[in-house]
């Protein structure tokens, strides 16, 4: 008689990169699509030449590094990342500051750490970070959300915007985001109660926003469900962050934001569910992750309050990336049989 015997581990179902990559992709169509109706050719625009660029640095660092192009190119991972960096980067953005970013995703952040399961940090946000920093007035002014649309705004414009930077009279109408008009004006020593009186604000921070954060919140909890990713992340970092400001708006609802701004009025929902998760920088024992998502809550409360950015999600998931090692090393369980750590 001859039995059909596997030895652990033993995996059930296709779960390879490219099918889970695939589903990531699927929970960003809800938010995408909202960011497309509120903006229009400039997040299409962002869409397509993200991904354009990434596809050709992926092909070329994988040609230098006599790789095999196609397997790679299939797996979505390059896509994942520029898609992560299109939703991420204001509408209309001209073409090389997309290509730069995603220089630094692909080439540096990634391929020279090793490729795909190398490299500690992740990379959209490692190219968002550095456009950031270089390219501060590009990467914090949007288009007003409530005059963008299709019937505004035509592909030829959108186009000559993106490409040759004409001014085709509707720059006018850009601005900052509603993180960033609050910071700004909280500096010049207004209360919120001004500030909300003085611009479009919603109920949470920007109606725009609110209902695309729940979109993000919509595809992250479908992944869930799926069990693409687990819920010690995305709850940790709401958490800490939620938490946080909390506590500062119960002290002075005059000088910080309610918990619903934070959560809602910037990208804490995409950097919670779609961009902490990420599966090789982010930490990896249940302990671990749970310790790893608070902080980056925390971090990006601190920078958001008392730092020189609106909004701090790519700042504070690289910080707690090179904490993921430590995290790791000291939050690892229980082996059976074997003596209880200090944590556990």
């Amino acid at each position: 008689m001859i039995f059909n015997k596997r030895t652990s581990p033993v995996a059930t179902g296709k779960a390879d990169v490219s099918t889970l990559m695939q589903q990531v992709l699927y929970a960003l169509i809800p938010g995408t699509l909202l960011l497309v109706w509120f903006f229009g050719w400039g997040m299409i625009t962002n869409w397509v030449l993200a991904i354009g660029f990434a596809l050709l640095f992926e092909a070329i660092m994988l040609k230098l590094r006599q790789r095999p192009i196609e397997p790679f190119l299939m797996d979505y991972s390059a896509v994942l990342t520029a898609w992560l960096l299109a939703v991420a980067m204001p509408a209309f953005s001209p073409w090389w500051l997309i290509a730069v970013a995603m220089l630094f995703a692909i080439v540096i952040a990634k391929h020279l750490y090793g490729g795909l399961g190398y490299n500690p940090f992740n990379p959209a946000m490692v190219g968002y970070a550095a456009m950031l920093v270089s390219y501060p007035v590009q990467m914090t002014i949007w288009p007003e959300p409530v005059h963008f649309s299709f019937a505004h705004i035509g592909a030829d414009q959108a186009f000559q915007k993106v490409f040759w930077g004409i001014n085709t009279g509707w720059d006018a109408l850009s601005g900052a985001t509603p993180l960033d008009a609050v910071k700004v004006n909280l500096g010049l020593h207004k209360t919120l109660e001004e500030i909300y009186a003085s611009g479009h604000f919603g109920l949470f921070g920007g109606d725009a926003w609110a209902w695309i954060n729940l979109a993000w919140l919509a595809g992250g909890l479908w992944m869930i469900q799926r069990k693409v990713i687990s819920w010690h992340i995305p709850v940790a970092l709401l958490a800490g962050l939620g938490g946080i400001a909390t506590i500062f708006w119960l002290v002075n609802p005059q000088l910080y934001a309610s918990p619903l701004f934070h959560l809602l009025g910037g990208a804490a929902m995409l950097g919670a569910f779609f961009i902490a998760t990420d599966p090789v920088s982010a930490s990896t024992t249940p302990m671990g992750k749970l310790i790893y998502a608070a902080g980056i809550g925390l971090f990006t409360y601190i920078i958001r309050t008392w730092g020189g950015y609106p909004d701090a999600i790519a700042f504070a998931v690289l910080i707690m990336n090179m904490a993921v090692p430590l995290i790791d090393y000291y939050t690892q369980p229980r082996v059976y049989g074997t003596k209880r750590g200090w944590l556990g």
